[in-house]
């Protein structure tokens, strides 16, 4: 039977949380003497205001939290979250309608990077703060990066885990579930400053280096900047810092911890998947530098064996920036992919449609899949062979269950139908017919779909990395919103609360 009660006062103790980072970036807009930041104060007292109301509410509300709780906070909490973190854009003018703040929004905390916002430079550096503190926050996870305080509320955290988790399998570094995030958050704050520091270095400015050390880290994308990284940064040193941080944030904070913390250096190097990320990203880097190495032999007159060096190490920067970029989903970008030579979109888009690992705070497929998918077909190939053999499927040494194998083509089903869905949804209403742009078609829709639903940011085409999506219809932000969600959220926990066996008496 559903707690509401309890669902209530764990969205309150939520809702707190919020209303404090709001007050942080009001914080900072004080600093920069904003006006800017009295568009934090409303929002920051409403938070509070429900949270009080929902603590009253949920007062002796037990800890008994059931598995249809847990999906159903999860799901609300990013929707409320994206409901009152809307606010301050709209207050501050820096958004001109609620569908685009919207939008904004959930495309922060689900650490997704596509943006309506065409100048990001004439922003009030509170609110440019506040976009990247939601992609760090959502990163993480909301819920995930919560867990470790609610046990002092007297709340149980086990279920809300089990929900907020990415991937199909997950491992608990302690037997608490609160430790586990506690440690995992300390990798993630730690991961956080080390790509500031670095950054700083560089030679960034401190307020830059917060900014992206917090959009990397949560492979989120968002910028201080509108203009392409190349020609803000022109330092090529720290596109490649950018890049190293970019696939740290993508492995499992799970084996990084047991790597760093633990010293199990040997675990690190045989994770399956880790090892899939690593073939997928260094072999579509490969293609994608041949590419652009002969695309710019072509276009570039090269006298010298300098010159063709310094072509191959800036072919092989942009593609390794691009290509870690877009599988990490953080959808960050140094140069327009988009005018690449047309053999490599198809390798973009399965790059964005592949993600990194799970257990990370990237979006997509995730590797885990892909590796448990090989297993599972080269098992069948050798049933084919061997039908009586017993073949388990084993990953990492370990049996997999059937459970997991259901869930897995089940998930499979439901990202595919999500993708095509939205796509279809997006060919009918993505832009105004009476916009400058009218020739949108599904190919466009499809790179749209499919950048929401894997949380990637860019799209294709003309949504690319070079424009925002301020042309989409209201109808489209809502949809890729939802998208978003989804994907964010592995699909299960979203759909869940539209079938009729949730909302049906135990």
């Amino acid at each position: 039977m559903t707690n509401w009660k309890l669902i209530i006062r764990v969205i309150g103790i939520l809702l707190f949380i919020e209303a404090g980072l709001m007050l942080l970036s009001f914080f900072v807009g004080m600093y920069y003497q904003e006006d800017a930041m009295y568009a934090f104060l409303w929002p920051a007292l409403i938070a509070t205001a429900i949270g009080a109301v929902n603590q009253i509410v949920g007062w002796n509300s037990g800890q008994n939290m059931g598995r249809r709780d847990g999906y159903f906070i999860v799901t609300i909490i990013w929707v409320l979250f994206s409901a009152i973190g809307m606010l301050p854009f709209l207050f501050s003018g820096a958004v001109p309608d609620v569908a685009s703040a919207f939008f904004e929004t959930i495309s922060g905390f689900t650490s997704t990077g596509a943006t309506i916002i065409d100048d990001c430079d004439a922003l009030p550096h509170c609110i440019l703060f506040w976009r990247s503190m939601s992609q760090w926050i959502g990163g993480i996870g909301i819920i995930f990066f919560t867990v470790a305080i609610l046990p002092a509320f007297g709340v149980g955290e086990v279920k809300l885990f089990a929900a907020e988790t990415t991937g199909p399998m997950y491992n608990k570094v302690h037997p608490r579930i609160s430790m586990t995030a506690k440690w995992i958050g300390t990798v993630y704050v730690l991961i956080t400053a080390l790509c500031m520091l670095s950054l700083i270095l560089c030679g960034m400015g401190l307020f830059d280096a917060v900014n992206y050390s917090m959009t990397i880290t949560g492979t989120g994308g968002y910028g201080t900047h509108s203009d392409l990284l190349h020609d803000v940064l022109n330092s090529p040193v720290t596109e490649y810092v950018m890049t190293l941080f970019m696939i740290v944030s993508g492995v499992n904070y799970t084996l990084i911890y047991y790597t760093i913390l633990r010293g199990h250096v040997r675990r690190f190097f045989k994770d399956s998947e880790l090892r899939c990320f690593i073939f997928i990203f260094g072999g579509a880097t490969l293609a994608c530098t041949l590419g652009l190495l002969n695309q710019k032999m072509v276009d570039t007159d090269i006298s010298s064996v300098s010159d063709f060096f310094a072509v191959l190490e800036l072919s092989f920067r942009e593609a390794f920036f691009t290509v870690v970029s877009l599988q990490t989903t953080t959808g960050l970008a140094t140069c327009d992919y988009t005018i690449w030579p047309n053999a490599l979109m198809p390798l973009l888009l399965f790059i964005m449609f592949a993600g990194a690992c799970s257990g990370s705070t990237s979006g997509g497929f995730k590797c885990i899949r892909w590796s448990l998918i090989y297993r599972i077909t080269r098992n069948e190939f050798r049933h084919i062979l061997h039908p009586r053999a017993v073949l388990p499927v084993k990953y990492n040494g370990q049996v997999i269950n059937s459970q997991v194998i259901r869930t897995l083509f089940g998930f499979v089903f439901l990202f595919a139908g999500c993708l095509l869905i939205g796509a279809f949804v997006l060919a009918f209403f993505g832009v105004d017919p009476n916009q400058q742009l009218n020739n949108f078609d599904f190919y466009d829709a499809l790179g749209i779909s499919m950048s929401s639903l894997s949380n990637v940011g860019p799209g294709m085409g003309y949504y690319g990395p070079v424009h925002s999506w301020a042309i989409l219809t209201p109808i489209a932000k809502f949809t890729c919103s939802f998208l978003m969600l989804v994907g964010r959220l592995e699909i299960f926990p979203v759909l869940i609360l539209f079938s009729h066996s949730f909302w049906k008496k135990a």
